[in-house]
């Protein structure tokens, strides 16, 4: 079928555009992600500045939804500095052709960004899901350096040998194979839920570790990982009482079809006078035991293919390749 563009209309979207949605996504994923678009459509009323919610309407029927798309700005990920965006949904009627509706959508995304001083947009798609994925080659999307690594929710190894011995100094994540004999074992540091109170100290600790202060970039997130997320599960460590280190994580009930319930670890730090005393492995073994007891299969997260100490604190903990491809476009 070829796809008539001429008499459709793209504007952002409006949370009354929910139930149009939800039954265009699920179409095409045959399941209903009610819960996870609401989220998202509530995040662009509270914080316009930083999501980009774009919608494409039948000419003669402005009030008919045929397509969407989902952007969110982020920076910095894991100490990257640079600002950018993640095209976290699109979808378009089953009859309608992705390549040219689809496009459309996504060239008003990038309209938007350009105007919000954003010229790069990243994604990850399923390897298998070949039509999105020759959509997004279309459009002008390449494979990014970053790797895609995942983990199912079971216990962490308390051993890690395997670790590279530089690890710890170059990484933001304390390594649990430098515990020594007078190191902390996991019940002897207080893990809790994060509370917003706790932003101003990860902060802190990020920059400690990274050189710079990334303010905007860990308000953003864990506003969506207390709020917009569908369960709390971002955790702070304290020695003391005072806190030293931090997982921000957040479960999402699937993007771009995936259906399955699966956690996304977005950072972790610990503060450098804490490094080696156990303080990561606690955090990593406490959200792997909530998120099984949630009953979520697994947690996804991203790193720099370059950045060979932080791939190898992945894989000692338990990580492995995901059948997921991250994707990077410059405009």
């Amino acid at each position: 079928m070829t796809e008539t563009l001429e008499n459709i209309t793209v504007k952002p979207l409006s949370p009354e555009d929910l139930d149009a949605v939800v039954a265009i996504d699920k179409a095409a994923t045959g399941v209903s992600r009610r819960g996870y678009f609401e989220k998202r459509l509530m995040a662009v009323i509270n914080f316009p500045r930083d999501y980009v919610f774009v919608g494409a309407y039948d000419g003669d029927r402005l009030d008919r939804l045929v397509g969407f798309a989902f952007a969110k700005l982020v920076s910095g990920e894991f100490g990257k500095p640079g600002a950018c965006a993640s095209l976290d949904a699109i979808g378009v009627e089953a009859d309608r052709g992705m390549q040219g509706l689809g496009q459309k959508i996504l060239d008003e995304v990038e309209a938007v960004l350009r105007r919000k001083g954003v010229s790069q947009l990243t994604s990850q798609i399923n390897w298998e899901q070949w039509p999105v994925l020759s959509f997004f080659a279309h459009a002008g999307f390449r494979m990014a350096p970053g790797i895609v690594l995942t983990r199912p929710t079971s216990e962490l190894p308390q051993h890690l040998e395997d670790l590279p011995e530089d690890a710890m100094d170059e990484v933001d994540f304390s390594s649990p194979d430098g515990d020594a004999e007078n190191a902390l074992s996991n019940d002897r540091v207080p893990v809790r839920s994060m509370t917003e109170d706790d932003l101003g100290r990860i902060i802190s600790i990020d920059a400690k570790n990274t050189g710079y202060e990334r303010s905007d970039y860990y308000a953003l997130r864990q506003e969506e990982n207390l709020t917009h997320s569908g369960i709390r599960v971002s955790l702070v460590a304290e020695q003391d009482g005072y806190p030293v280190g931090f997982i921000m994580a957040r479960v999402d009930y699937g993007e771009f079809g995936r259906t399955s319930t699966e956690a996304v670890m977005d950072s972790i730090g610990v503060d450098p006078g804490y490094h080696g005393k156990g303080i990561g492995h606690a955090l990593m073994a406490k959200l792997m035991s909530n998120l099984s007891a949630l009953q979520v299969d697994s947690v996804r997260t991203e790193a720099d293919w370059n950045d060979a100490a932080l791939v190898s604190y992945f894989s000692a903990v338990g990580f492995s390749k995901a059948q997921r491809i991250a994707l990077s476009k410059s405009f």
